[in-house]
């Protein structure tokens, strides 16, 4: 071989490297914003204001600032990162919940209630909570984190390992707690 052809060879060489690097940058980059648009929500709302009302009576008031919608991932829920204020109407009686970040988890019906929460029962009950899960199938409360409970009667219930509980606190099982029940006779 004489040396044009080597000459030859080597730029066909570099130039055939070259383009698989730059093809491989090029299809890099889709990746890169391919997964970023999987990662983004399917919607965003924001100032949210909503009614739910069944059979003409209003069962729940949401109130929220944002809420990301990820129905669009195969575990789809809800965000609402910024907070949220939730009324619950029953039988004319209001309890309110609110917490500074909040998902809804939709195939599970799990919330996912995270700093801040409280609850505030239309009887005078009170929960405060650094985290609190509220299962919607069961209607049932349960935390592994530190909590604070005031009854109605003024009996109070501070835990520090987290309790369960029914909706509206009549069964109700604490972990590593201290506090004060008052007893009817």
């Amino acid at each position: 071989m004489n040396s044009y052809t080597n000459i030859f060879i080597r730029t066909v060489t570099i130039l055939i490297v070259a383009v698989f690097f730059y093809a491989c940058q090029d299809n890099y980059d889709d990746i890169k914003r391919m997964q970023r648009a999987t990662l983004a929500p399917a919607g965003i709302a924001e100032n949210i204001n909503l009614k739910h009302t069944d059979s003409g009576k209003l069962r729940a008031h949401l109130i929220s600032a944002k809420m990301l919608d990820f129905s669009n991932k195969e575990f789809a829920y809800n965000s609402f990162p910024e907070g949220l204020v939730v009324y619950l109407y029953e039988n004319g009686n209001k309890t309110t919940v609110k917490a500074d970040q909040a998902v809804v988890y939709n195939k599970t019906q799990l919330i996912d209630l995270r700093g801040n929460v409280q609850v505030f029962t239309h009887d005078g009950k009170k929960l405060l909570a650094d985290q609190l899960y509220y299962d919607q199938k069961t209607e049932w409360l349960f935390t592994n984190q530190p909590y604070k409970y005031e009854a109605e009667d003024g009996g109070y219930n501070i835990g520090k390992g987290g309790f369960d509980a029914n909706a509206d606190f009549t069964v109700f099982s604490s972990f590593d707690n201290d506090g004060e029940q008052y007893i009817k006779k």
